[in-house]
């Protein structure tokens, strides 16, 4: 299968909602990208169309997610863009579609053009890192901190 994959830098435009699920945890928020140009006749930079997206994070990208990330600020965020209609609720079942953009994230990060963050390993090594390795120490959780000035 041909997966489309897209990087989008935005902000975080909802809380980041986290769940278990019998595969793992999954995390989900919105996300808005607003494209900016500049004009000439003003001098200035003018804000174009904002688009939204939701995005999905998986198992230990989720669950890092989840503890890292707040409303407003601003991410780079990189995965497979799902397009997926929807019949509009409430109309006749022939009426007019609605149409969703997701994007199931496989990286995530801060946007370090717009602040500075401070990484911190969390979460453990993965299964197949313990077996290579023969650690199964716990590492301390992740925290990262987006310092705008």
């Amino acid at each position: 299968m041909n997966d489309t994959l897209v990087t989008v830098v935005g902000n975080v435009a909802t809380n980041v909602e986290y769940r278990e699920t019998p595969t793992g945890g999954v995390a989900r928020f919105r996300f808005a990208a607003t494209a900016r140009r500049w004009d000439r006749e003003r001098a200035a930079w003018t804000d174009g169309h904002t688009s939204f997206y939701t995005v999905n994070a998986w198992r230990q990208l989720g669950s890092n997610l989840a503890a890292s990330v707040a409303v407003g600020e601003p991410l780079v965020v990189h995965g497979r863009l799902r397009v997926r209609e929807e019949p509009s609720t409430g109309g006749p079942a022939d009426g007019p579609r609605r149409t969703f953009v997701d994007i199931d994230a496989l990286a995530v990060g801060h946007d370090l053009t717009r602040g500075t963050s401070a990484f911190r390993r969390g979460g453990g090594k993965r299964p197949a890192e313990k077996e290579m390795t023969g650690r199964h120490e716990q590492v301390p959780q992740r925290r990262v901190e987006l310092v705008t000035s």
